[in-house]
């Protein structure tokens, strides 16, 4: 398993309050805007890009590795889709400390890095996603 670490183009986060977070771009190259959110959950980042309660939001995953088993395919089950919330990717940016670039998973069709390019959504990798998100819980939420 590859976690990406090469400099390849520099990002930052920056709050409202001026805090700055440094990392490393992935997903598409652009910039946005939106309230800062977090999830503590281990897994399951396809189902909270695509969740709609996430919508116009940067999503931070607190769980230091993200990407390892990749993206599945868009199977539905019964007319419902098997790995998603939704059709596509809902938040408007994606936070997260570390990147997996060669994920394995049997069932894996794309990196999480394509599939933000693929959906014109910019992440950004390298975050301490935890001092990120104890600052979001002790001030509130916050813009970035």
């Amino acid at each position: 398993m590859n976690i990406k670490t090469e400099e390849t183009t520099k990002a930052v986060l920056v709050l409202e309050d001026g805090s700055i977070f440094a990392g490393f771009g992935f997903g598409a190259p652009k910039k946005v805007s939106g309230e800062i959110v977090f999830s503590t959950s281990m897994v399951g980042y396809p189902e909270s890009l695509t969740d709609p309660s996430y919508k116009g939001q940067i999503l931070t995953f607190t769980y230091p590795l993200v990407g390892n088993y990749g993206v599945p395919p868009y199977d539905k089950e019964k007319g419902v889709l098997k790995y998603f919330e939704s059709d596509d990717i809902k938040v408007t940016g994606y936070v997260v400390h570390e990147l997996c670039t060669q994920p394995y998973h049997w069932a894996s069709k794309r990196t999480l890095d394509q599939w933000l390019k693929d959906e014109n959504i910019p992440g950004i990798y390298g975050v301490d996603t935890r001092k990120l998100t104890k600052k979001l819980r002790v001030h509130g939420v916050m813009l970035g």
